[in-house]
């Protein structure tokens, strides 16, 4: 007789071969080897059949198949059928847990399947979620404390509030890297617990959404709730700040930080203080000027009646307008504000007048302390009348004002006879003193010589614009309309357009 075929080797043995299989190099290649390790002969079924394989691979197979559904009592079984069928599955070592061969492990926040991470990799993401786990126990135990110190009428330790602090930035790191949630600082910050934000409610599918980054869209989230419930408080102060330095030209945030400041009484010369800080972080920005003149027409009133602590706001503030011109001379806000202040604490003063000449003095083609100093001198409620336009006659003013101002303006403009800046100011003061530009003619005329012959010269096209005006209130049209011919064809060639215009009003005139 044929020797007896050898029985198959016992279902713990696979696991000798497997050790000899390559290290698996991905959380899917080491599933699949445990489910093979936990589904005895699952391979060789899977190779041959049923019918390939030995009557002991087909019992072990059996066996293993069945476990899951005696467990649960899918089959039923009698009593002695079952402890034999147990007393194989022990003797047989068979696991009674196993993975399913289709097992998914999931994708991460990038899409990717975790089935092909390293498997050290995979264990590392899995300790973080533990570490998540972990915080937020801690987290939900101190939001539990905090509402019990509340109904007593206490507040929680400041050593459990920063840990708090420290325990939710490091959830939103986690979070943030385990699943791409955006958590901000507010969110991290116990303070806001009891605050709901409302994002914006742009649509979705808007045609060109802005991109806000994270935070900035938190923080403006909060804003819109605490703005919606009308709350002014040092928090709502704190978050205007914040977003502030995210982006100062929110018009809104500006109004509302105002609003917390007259509802708080805080003291605005704190503001002002802070203010300053900001300003100079944002040159050309308009609305931090705006806040300013808020905050001045709320205080002046209140200082009114002293006239030493007019006296020193008024100091302090130019000192600062002369820091930011030092960084700008022409920034446009800063000049418009100059004016306001000028006009608010009643700056009609030599000192001011003397500021707007070193302006001069340093550039005498800055046209903003130009015009600055045209509104010193004839804004003057001394000396001028109000109301009137600004290159209005004013009978008010007196002629030594004339006089002086037109001194000034011929003397700069002998420094620098193309410098329109100063022939502006010239004709803005004749202009006020209700004076003829033939007054002038004179000290025009020697920017000018031989006009329309071969030796022409020019210093000043201002000065030959100036010469038209002169010719024409005397009635000589001619020479009138030679000085703006020779503007379009040599002088001032750019404006032809405008000169030839002028020409053309001359005829109709005569």
């Amino acid at each position: 007789m044929p020797p007896k075929q050898k029985a198959a080797a016992k279902a713990c043995k696979p696991a000798t071969q497997a050790a000899a299989e390559p290290v698996p190099e991905t959380v899917e290649e080491r599933s699949r080897l445990r489910f093979y390790q936990t589904n005895p002969v699952e391979q060789r079924f899977q190779d041959v059949g049923l019918p390939g394989l030995t009557p002991t691979e087909k019992k072990t197979y059996a066996h293993s198949r069945l476990i899951i559904p005696v467990t649960e009592h899918q089959i039923p079984l009698s009593s002695k059928a079952e402890r034999e069928f147990w007393k194989q599955v022990t003797k047989e070592a068979f696991p009674t847990r196993r993975l399913r061969k289709d097992y998914s492990w999931g994708k991460d926040r990038n899409g990717r399947d975790f089935g092909t991470y390293k498997p050290e990799d995979f264990q590392q993401h899995t300790l973080k979620q533990a570490s998540l786990t972990a915080l937020d126990i801690h987290h939900r135990s101190f939001l539990a404390r905090r509402d019990i110190a509340r109904r007593n009428g206490t507040e929680i330790a400041e050593e459990e509030l920063e840990a708090e602090k420290k325990r939710r930035k490091e959830m939103a790191a986690l979070k943030r890297e385990l699943y791409g949630d955006i958590v901000g600082p507010l969110t991290s910050d116990p303070e806001w617990d009891d605050v709901i934000p409302i994002p914006s409610n742009e649509a979705e599918d808007a045609l060109a959404r802005i991109a806000y980054p994270d935070d900035y869209a938190e923080a403006v989230s909060y804003l819109r709730a605490v703005m919606a419930a009308e709350e002014c408080s040092p928090r709502c102060l704190r978050l205007t700040e914040l977003v502030i330095a995210m982006n100062p030209a929110h018009y809104t945030v500006w109004l509302y930080r105002f609003q917390i400041v007259k509802t708080l009484q805080l003291p605005v010369v704190d503001e002002i203080q802070w203010l300053n800080e900001v300003a100079l972080e944002n040159l050309k920005n308009y609305q931090i000027w705006h806040h300013r003149q808020l905050l001045m027409d709320y205080h002046y009133p209140r200082i009114a009646s002293d006239a030493e602590v007019v006296k020193k706001l008024g100091k302090s503030e130019g000192d600062f307008i002369s820091t930011m011109l030092v960084e700008d001379t022409k920034n446009y806000h800063v000049w418009s504000y100059r004016q306001y202040l000028v006009e608010k604490l009643g700056l009609w003063t030599p000192n001011e007048l003397g500021c707007t000449q070193n302006m001069i003095e340093d550039d005498v083609r800055n046209n903003s302390a130009w015009a600055h100093r045209f509104f010193v001198v004839f804004s003057d409620p001394k000396v001028s009348t109000k109301g009137l336009p600004s290159t209005a006659h004013d009978p008010k003013v007196p002629d030594s004002i004339i006089d002086r101002e037109v001194s000034y303006a011929k003397e700069k403009i002998t420094s620098a006879p193309q410098n329109q800046s100063g022939w502006n100011y010239l004709r803005g003061v004749l202009a006020k003193g209700g004076r003829s530009a033939t007054t002038v003619s004179d000290f025009a005329d020697q920017f000018v010589s031989g006009l329309g012959e071969e030796d022409e010269k020019v210093q000043s096209s201002h000065a030959l614009d100036l010469l038209s005006e002169v010719y024409s209130e005397k009635k000589e049209t001619t020479k009138a309309k030679l000085c703006l011919q020779r503007l379009w064809e040599k002088w001032d060639p750019v404006r032809e357009g405008y000169w030839k215009h002028r020409a053309s009003e001359l005829e109709r005139a005569t």
